[in-house]
C-alpha cells in the first residue's frame, strides 16, 4: 500500500501535541500509571462535586473524573453505544457538544496508547488528534481499568485534554429528558459556590458557532499518494477511520478545506467524498454553492459523489431539499437501517441532530435508506447520476461493521460513472412455506442443562405461531411445564398437546395421526434436535411431507457434528481451536500427540458440555475420553485454552439474510468452566469497542455462512491480551443463554425466531417491548445483569464439587443492577437467602482457600470474597490464580472496601453518603 503524503494537521501543531503530550501540569498521576494495562492498588474513587445545569432549569450533582479546572457549555446529547468511548470522544461531530453515555459502566477499560500512529501517521486508536466533545456525562465511571491496550484512565485522559467528566449522574432521567424535550444546552460546573448560570447569555453552538470551521483542516492534505483512484475528499470533520477506509482501497485521497472552491477541480478527480461533520449544515453555504455547481454539470462531465452523515446533508440542501434538526438526533451503535433498493436492514453506526426531508428532494431523487425506527431518511440517490448519500456512518469506528460495503460501492462508481450503482448481492430466499398446520417438540423431563428455559422458549414460540392464524400440535412429556398448561386463558396454550417421550417412534405416530404440514425442532433444546436429526437420516420428514421450520436439519448437522462445523468454518477462514476428531479412545490418544497437553475433549451431539472436560495427560484422557464416548459417538480433540474470557453473542437471522445480535455476554470465570456452571454478565465488561465488534462481525458472518434461520448462539475463546480468537461452539437453536438474554434485554427471542421460521421478515416482526417499531434492532442496556449457576450438590454423598467444562448447575437466577456490584450481590443473594451477599461463607484454611481458587468449585465465589476480606491475598495474587480478569476482581473489592468503611458504624453514623455509596454497591 502506497504511503501518504505526510500527517493530517487540522490546525496548526496540534496533532504534534497529541500525539507527544505529556501530562498535565499538575503531574498528580505517575508516569507508570499513564502506560499500565491496569490501574494499581492506589488508585482512589473520583470525590470532588460538579454540577450539570440545564437550560429547563433542572440540575444533576454527580462527581468530577477528568479536568476540574473551568467550566464548559455545550449541547447535552446522548448516546447509546455500549462500548467505544475513546472514539467518540474523538469524532469531530460531537464538536461542541456534552455527550451522555447511557451505557451503565464507562473506563473499565482504560484509554490506549495516543502516541501510537498507523500507517498513516494517523493516532491508531482514535477518530481525531484530540477529544472535540466538551465533556462527558456517565452514570458509573470505572476509576479502575484492564485491558492489554490501554495507556491510562480515562479520567486521566480527560485530564490531560483538559475534558471534564461527571459521574454519579442517573443518565437513565437525564436521557428520558432528553428525549422529551430535545437536546438542551447545558453547562457542567465545577465551582460549587457558582450561581446556576443564565442560559440567555449561553448560545446554542449550533447556533453561535461555526463548529464545521473549527474542526475542518487549514491546509491540503493527500494520502494514498500514487495510488490509482483518484478522490477528493471534503472535510467537514472527517474521522480519520474515513481516511484508512478510502485509502486502503486505493485512493489516492486529496483532504480539502470545507470552504475550499473544489467544483472548479471535479475534473481531476474520479469522485468526491463529503464527510462527517457537527452543527446545523446550512452553516456551511459555501460547501453548498460548490456542491450546486458541482451537481449541474453536463452529463460528460458527470463525476461521482457520496456523502456521509453531515456529507448528506449539504447534498440533500444543494440538492433542493430541506434540512430539519430532530428532536433529541439519533446517536449510539444500534440504529436499524433500512435499504429500500434491496429490502435489507442493517445495524448502523450514527451520531448526528439533523435529517434531510425527502419531501423536499426534487424529482431526480429517490429515497435510498431510513430508519425503522423513527422512519427519518438516512440516505438518497439519484435516479441517473451516480451521487448517493448515507446518514449514518458506513466507516463505524466505534459501531458495527455492516454498511463498510459503502465504500465499495462509492469506487466502483468512481471506476465506470455510467453503470447503476450497485449494491451487494444477497443469496436468494427459499419459498416461504405455505403452513397451517405445526408440530412442536418440546423438551421433555427436566434434567441439567434443558430444563426451565426450553418451556420458557416453547411457551413463546406457541404464542407467535397461535398469533400468526396456526394450528400448534405440542409433543412434551414433561406435565410439569408452563407450555403443556391447559387453562383456556393461556395465550401459550397448544390446540393439542400429547405428553409423550421426544423419540422418533412417538413423533412419527403422531405425524401419522395429527398430519401436521410442518414442524419447529429448534425450541426443545437438544433432546428435540438429535431426534429430529435422526428422523431425518431416517427419511421421516420427506416421507410425511412434513417441511421443518427455520433452520434445516443439515445445517444442525454440520454444527453439531464437530469435523463438518470445522470444516464448515474453514470455508470462510474463520477461526477455531486446533482440533481433531476421532471415535476411538486409541483415536483421542494418536490426536493427543498432535495437539498436546493439556488439552480439550468435547463430545458431539451433546448437551450441556456433557463427555466434555480438560485432560492434562495420557491417564486422563483415557478416562474422560472412554466416559465421552458412552454418550457421544463422536469426540473433538481440542487445544487447550484455559485462561482465555469467554465471550458469546446470541444472534438472529431471517431467510432474507437480515441479521442482527441481540445481546452479548462474557463469563467472569475464564475457559474452563461450563458456562451454566459460571457467573455470566451482560452486557460484556472487558472488551473494547475493537474487540466488542470484531466478535459481532464475526458472528453474523458465521450465522449467514452456515444458513441458520432463527436464533442461535456463538461461543468465543477470546485471549486476553490480544485480538487473537477461537470459535469454540454454534448451538443452533434456542439455549439455556437465549433465555436469559431474552430476559435480560426485553427481547423475546423465541418469539421472534417462531416468526422468522415462517418466512417472515425481521423489519416485520414486531417489536413486543415498543409495539410500535420493528424486531430489527439490537438492545443497548444502560444495566448490568449477573446469572449465577445453583448446585445442589450437597445433597449428594460422595460427589465431585469440582466445576469444569461438564455442566453441572440444577438452575440459576438473574439479577439487574445499574452497577455490577449491585447486579452482584443481588444475584448471589438470590441463588440461596442464607447469603449475604459478597461476602465470606465458608472458613477455608489457607491451603484450603488456594485451592478453591486454583480448582473452581460451586464455592469458589465465597472463596474469593475471603481472600479479599481477610486480606490474605492481594487482587494481583487472586488473578494469578484464577485468571480472572483484574477488572472484574477490582469491582469485588469495592463490595469489600465499602464493607470496610462501614462495620465499625452503627446505622445512625452513616451519612447519606455513604448510604448511597452502599446501595450502589449492592448491600441491602
Amino acid at each position: 500500500m502506497a504511503s501518504m503524503l505526510r500527517p493530517i494537521a487540522r490546525s496548526s501543531g496540534r496533532t504534534a501535541a497529541f500525539l507527544n503530550r505529556a501530562p498535565a501540569s499538575s503531574t498528580k498521576s505517575p508516569l507508570s500509571r499513564l502506560m499500565s494495562t491496569q490501574s494499581g492498588d492506589d488508585v482512589k474513587p473520583p470525590s470532588a462535586l460538579a454540577t450539570l445545569y440545564l437550560e429547563d432549569g433542572s440540575k444533576f450533582v454527580g462527581r468530577s473524573f477528568g479536568s476540574h479546572e473551568a467550566a464548559v457549555d455545550g449541547e447535552v446529547v446522548f448516546t447509546t453505544g455500549m462500548v467505544g468511548y475513546p472514539e467518540a470522544l474523538t469524532d469531530p461531530s460531537y464538536q461542541g457538544q456534552i455527550i451522555t453515555l447511557t451505557t451503565p459502566m464507562v473506563g473499565n477499560y482504560g484509554v490506549p496508547d495516543r502516541k501510537k500512529v498507523d500507517k498513516f501517521g494517523l493516532p491508531a486508536m482514535f477518530e481525531s488528534y484530540k477529544i472535540h466533545a466538551s465533556g462527558l456525562i456517565v452514570q458509573d465511571y470505572a476509576h479502575h481499568y484492564s485491558h492489554w491496550k490501554a495507556a491510562s484512565s480515562l479520567g486521566d485522559w480527560l485530564k490531560e485534554e483538559g475534558i471534564p467528566g461527571l459521574c454519579d449522574i442517573d443518565t437513565r432521567m437525564l436521557t428520558k429528558k432528553i428525549r422529551e424535550k430535545g437536546a438542551l444546552v447545558g453547562r457542567i460546573e465545577i465551582d460549587e459556590n457558582a450561581p446556576a448560570p443564565d442560559f440567555t447569555q449561553i448560545g446554542n453552538p449550533n447556533i453561535n458557532r461555526h463548529m464545521v470551521s473549527e474542526v475542518s483542516t487549514k491546509e491540503i492534505k493527500v494520502y494514498g499518494e500514487g495510488n490509482p483512484i483518484k478522490i477528493m475528499g471534503v472535510d467537514c470533520g472527517m474521522k480519520y477511520n474515513m481516511i484508512r477506509l478510502l485509502v486502503d482501497r486505493g485512493c489516492e485521497l486529496t483532504i480539502v478545506p470545507w470552504d475550499h472552491p473544489f467544483a472548479a477541480d471535479m475534473h481531476k478527480f474520479d469522485g468526491l467524498f463529503l464527510s462527517n461533520g457537527p452543527g446545523d449544515p446550512i452553516s456551511c453555504d459555501k460547501t453548498i454553492e460548490q456542491l450546486r455547481q458541482a451537481i449541474s454539470v453536463p452529463d460528460d462531465q458527470v463525476k461521482p459523489i457520496f456523502g456521509i452523515c453531515l456529507g448528506n446533508q449539504l447534498l440533500g440542501i444543494a440538492a433542493g431539499g430541506e434540512a430539519k434538526k430532530l428532536p433529541f438526533g439519533n446517536r449510539g451503535q444500534n440504529q436499524p437501517v433500512i435499504n429500500h433498493a434491496t429490502g435489507e436492514c442493517y445495524i448502523t453506526s450514527q451520531n448526528h441532530g439533523y435529517h434531510i426531508d425527502t419531501t423536499t428532494l426534487g424529482s431526480d431523487y429517490n429515497e435510498l435508506f431510513a430508519n425503522l425506527n423513527d422512519g427519518s431518511n438516512e440516505g438518497f440517490i439519484h435516479k441517473s447520476r451516480p451521487y448517493f448519500t448515507a446518514q449514518f456512518h458506513p466507516e463505524y469506528r466505534n459501531g458495527p461493521t455492516d454498511t463498510e460495503f459503502m465504500f465499495d460501492t462509492f469506487l466502483a462508481a468512481c471506476k465506470d460513472p455510467k453503470a447503476p450503482i450497485q449494491f451487494p448481492a444477497r443469496k436468494p430466499a427459499p419459498p416461504v412455506p405455505s403452513v397451517k398446520k405445526v408440530l412442536m417438540l418440546g423438551s421433555g423431563g427436566t434434567s441439567i442443562g434443558q430444563a426451565g428455559e426450553f418451556d420458557y422458549s416453547g411457551g413463546q414460540a406457541i404464542k407467535a405461531l397461535k398469533e400468526e392464524g396456526l394450528e400448534v400440535v405440542l409433543m412434551n412429556p414433561n406435565i410439569a411445564s408452563v407450555q403443556t398448561n391447559m387453562d383456556a386463558k393461556s395465550d401459550t396454550k397448544a390446540d393439542h398437546t400429547y405428553f409423550l417421550p421426544v423419540t422418533p417412534d412417538f413423533v412419527e405416530e403422531i405425524i401419522k395421526k395429527e398430519k401436521p404440514d410442518s414442524i419447529v425442532i429448534s425450541m426443545g433444546g437438544q433432546t428435540a434436535l438429535n431426534c429430529a436429526v435422526d428422523m431425518y437420516h431416517d427419511g421421516i420428514f420427506e416421507k410425511y411431507g412434513v417441511h421443518v421450520l427455520g433452520t434445516q436439519v443439515p445445517v444442525v448437522i454440520d454444527t453439531e457434528d464437530r469435523q463438518l462445523f470445522s470444516d464448515r468454518l474453514n470455508e470462510i477462514n474463520e477461526k477455531i481451536a486446533q482440533s481433531i476428531t476421532t471415535t476411538s479412545v486409541e483415536g483421542a490418544v494418536e490426536a493427543s500427540k498432535t495437539i498436546g497437553f493439556p488439552l480439550m475433549i468435547r463430545s458431539a451431539f451433546a448437551l450441556g458440555g456433557l463427555g466434555s472436560g480438560i485432560c492434562v495427560d495420557e491417564k486422563d484422557l483415557r478416562e474422560n475420553a472412554k466416559k465421552a464416548l458412552a454418550v457421544s459417538p463422536q469426540i473433538l480433540v481440542e487445544k487447550s485454552m484455559l485462561g482465555w474470557k469467554e465471550v458469546e453473542y446470541e444472534v438472529v437471522r431471517d431467510v432474507y439474510d437480515n441479521c442482527v445480535t441481540v445481546c452479548n455476554m462474557e463469563n467472569f470465570d475464564p475457559l474452563g468452566i461450563h458456562t451454566g456452571d459460571s457467573i455470566v454478565m451482560a452486557p460484556s465488561q472487558t472488551l473494547s469497542d475493537e474487540e466488542y465488534h470484531m466478535l459481532r462481525e464475526t458472528a453474523i458472518r458465521v450465522v449467514k455462512h452456515l444458513g441458520i434461520v432463527g436464533e442461535c448462539n456463538i461461543q468465543y475463546a477470546l485471549h486476553p491480551e490480544s485480538l487473537e480468537y477461537c470459535i469454540i461452539e454454534v448451538n443452533p437453536r434456542l439455549s439455556r443463554s437465549s433465555a436469559l438474554a431474552s430476559k435480560a434485554t426485553g427481547y423475546p427471542l423465541a418469539f421472534v425466531a417462531a416468526k422468522l421460521a415462517l418466512g417472515i421478515p425481521l423489519n416485520e416482526v414486531q417489536n413486543a417491548v415498543t409495539k410500535k417499531t420493528q424486531a430489527c434492532f439490537e438492545p443497548s442496556l444502560d444495566y448490568i445483569v449477573t446469572k449465577i449457576p445453583r448446585w445442589d450438590m450437597s445433597k449428594f454423598e460422595g460427589v465431585a464439587t469440582n466445576i469444569g467444562s461438564a455442566m453441572k448447575s440444577v438452575g440459576e437466577v438473574m439479577s439487574i443492577g445499574r452497577t455490577l456490584e449491585e447486579s452482584l450481590q443481588k444475584a448471589i443473594r438470590m441463588v440461596d437467602p442464607s447469603n449475604p451477599g459478597y461476602s465470606p461463607k465458608f472458613k477455608f484454611t489457607h491451603e484450603e482457600l488456594l485451592t478453591e481458587l486454583a480448582v473452581p468449585t460451586d464455592r469458589r465465589i465465597f472463596a474469593i470474597a475471603q481472600a479479599m476480606y481477610d486480606k490474605s491475598l492481594s487482587v494481583a495474587e487472586i488473578h494469578d490464580i484464577t485468571k480472572i480478569d483484574h477488572w472484574f476482581l477490582r469491582r469485588c473489592e469495592n463490595i469489600v472496601k465499602t464493607y470496610d468503611a462501614m462495620k465499625n458504624k452503627s446505622l445512625g453514623d452513616i451519612d447519606h453518603g455513604m448510604m448511597l455509596e452502599a446501595k450502589k454497591n449492592g448491600f441491602s
